[in-house]
């Protein structure tokens, strides 16, 4: 794990970092593609019950190619993923008390209420799961390093995915 990022390296007013910010259910698709896979422990999850946030600290698989990797380098990079509007957050199958359980990131799932509320079910593998109430979709993903080389020097493969997809 690197010791290059922290919580803090994301601020909304950190220069230098761009991000990807979702506002409805399409949007929050581009950014569940992007964090499939990626791995973070119980103790990389902060919920701020007062500022309504809820933020998990990553080690995200690089699915998108990048100018700073060679193509084809399977690759991860620290990055914060942060939701907005948070009412509640309630865990499933997550051990929060085990710093040492590595939680693989799945899929972000929205299910749209009405106004603009929401709930978002973040599932881990192992059936674990985030749900979150918020008062409207508010996600932002950014990226807090350098992208380094997968350990396991290939790509993320998935029960029932095809060779080399």
């Amino acid at each position: 794990m690197t010791d290059d990022a922290r919580f803090e390296d994301g601020a909304p007013h950190a220069p230098g970092t761009p991000a990807l910010l979702a506002t409805d259910p399409e949007d929050l698709a581009v950014i569940s593609a992007l964090v499939q896979d990626a791995l973070l422990s119980a103790d990389q999850i902060r919920y701020d019950r007062r500022r309504r946030r809820l933020a998990l600290l990553l080690n995200r698989y690089c699915w998108e190619p990048r100018p700073d990797m060679a193509p084809g380098e399977p690759a991860r990079v620290r990055s914060l993923l942060v939701f907005g509007d948070v009412r509640e957050v309630r865990a499933q199958g997550i051990h929060q008390h085990d710093p040492d359980a590595i939680l693989s990131l799945l899929a972000i799932e929205p299910a749209p209420e009405a106004d603009a509320a929401a709930t978002l079910t973040i599932r881990v593998a192992g059936d674990g799961a985030l749900r979150l109430e918020v008062d409207c979709i508010d996600v932002v993903l950014r990226d807090l390093s350098a992208p380094w080389p997968a350990a396991s020097g290939r790509a993320p493969s998935h029960e029932g995915d095809a060779p080399g997809s």
